[in-house]
């Protein structure tokens, strides 16, 4: 009865949010993983005005998702402890997956509740669709939600309000959007020779591993997106010589190539930035953890200069470095003669493409991201980082790996490794 009564209560706050003096429903149902919801209607005119659906999270705040009858898109936030001013209005900004943020506005609708209006933005509503992670921050306050059933749940919310057109509230029934069933395969011989050769091979799970650094007392992580994209199942970080935790995905940069996990607990050990920038022929340090297990279980330090201060066709966004790099190096901290974060190393050229290319085998060619485009992606994401700048303290490499070891990270998780077709 007590959950029954929970769910009660937030609906409420769905008629609410439907911008309407009154509402009834839900109609019909959706379930999503944590998404719950329905069709509504006005009370006054029986109207069909809207489908929504909520997701409580521990943080105490309601997330709700609305698609009008009239296809426009809303999102609601209510938490219990507020005490908001009705009418109010404030800007909200909305970060998805680290990617570009979308200032819109917030509209105080109750005490405890507020909704947005998305504006009618094709890129806005497929970041949307395709996040894993949303952070919306307003008045001095960042919020941050799991996103990862919400490519399911929005063509729920779709087929709600076609099928709600179609056959009215009183016949709509279950939303869920079924998986179209995968067709019988036809015999080879009767298939013919080309529909052979453009067979798809299954998925398959594999061991994915990569380096991060801990950036803030609170837990957060640093590492490359690459290093955690098509993870399956949990997350993993240790430091050497401790237990892997499980880490949570709080945002991603793909076009830059940047994650931030997050570990539960304080750490006392994080990695300083250097606040100003390294120059063509600085001497530079990477740490990580190249080939897990089949080299080492601990990290590996190598030592180089910064060969340019931009990686292939000049972008500008990289460092070329001569320290060697491995598969498994990724995501780790590129580190100056005096210790502090110069970079974060993410790729190798391709030895056997350059080849193909030019006939020359290349030699000690690597990259780094530099610190301005990390900067920028801490501050977006709303995380408090360390800065220094040791100006003519060197370590000596030994030193430098030593203090690493406290806050340079492994991690692993199950990846699914992407379906290709058998046609070359």
């Amino acid at each position: 009865m007590k959950s029954k009564a929970v769910v009660a209560a937030l609906l409420i706050g769905v008629f609410f949010l439907d911008f309407r003096a009154e509402a009834r429903g839900p109609y019909g149902s959706i379930s999503v993983g944590n998404w719950k919801g329905g069709a509504f209607t006005n009370d006054a005119s029986g109207e069909f005005t809207s489908c929504s659906a909520f997701a409580p999270y521990r943080s105490g705040i309601t997330l709700y998702v609305i698609i009008s009858a009239n296809m426009t898109w809303r999102l609601g936030f209510s938490n219990e402890g507020w005490n908001l001013t009705t009418g109010q209005k404030f800007p909200i900004v909305l970060t998805f997956d680290g990617q570009q943020p979308f200032n819109v506005s917030a509209a105080v609708i109750g005490p405890k509740l507020m909704a947005v209006e998305l504006p009618d933005n094709s890129s806005l509503i497929d970041q949307f669709r395709k996040s894993k992670t949303m952070s919306a921050y307003a008045q001095a306050q960042l919020f941050q939600f799991d996103m990862s059933g919400t490519s399911a749940l929005l063509p729920v919310l779709a087929n709600c309000v076609a099928k709600t057109r179609a056959l009215g509230v009183e016949r709509v029934g279950d939303f869920s959007v079924p998986l179209p069933a995968r067709p019988p395969a036809k015999p080879l011989a009767a298939a013919g020779p080309e529909a052979a050769s453009a067979t798809e091979k299954p998925a398959t799970i594999f061991d994915q591993s990569g380096t991060g650094f801990i950036v803030s007392s609170n837990g957060h992580i640093i590492t490359n997106a690459h290093v955690v994209e098509g993870c399956v199942g949990d997350i993993l970080g240790s430091l050497t010589g401790d237990a892997p935790a499980k880490l949570r995905l709080v945002s991603s940069d793909e076009t830059n190539d940047l994650a931030l996990l997050q570990a539960s607990g304080t750490f006392k050990e994080v990695a300083s930035i250097k606040d100003t920038a390294v120059h063509s022929g600085d001497s530079v340090v990477a740490i990580g953890y190249p080939f897990h297990g089949l080299l080492t279980s601990d990290f590996t330090v190598t030592t180089g200069i910064v060969s340019s201060l931009s990686g292939i066709l000049n972008d500008t966004r990289y460092l070329q470095i001569s320290a060697a790099v491995q598969p498994g190096n990724s995501g780790g901290p590129l580190l100056s003669s005096s210790g502090e974060v110069v970079g974060v190393v993410a790729a190798k050229l391709n030895a056997l493409k350059f080849v193909k290319a030019t006939g020359n085998i290349p030699e000690n060619i690597n990259f780094a991201i530099k610190t301005g485009a990390l900067r920028d992606f801490l501050d977006n994401s709303v995380v408090p980082y360390q800065v220094a700048d040791n100006k003519g303290v060197e370590l000596k490499t030994a030193d430098i790996a030593r203090n690493a070891r406290a806050f340079t990270v492994l991690i692993s998780c199950k990846a699914k490794a992407k379906v290709e077709s058998s046609r070359k």
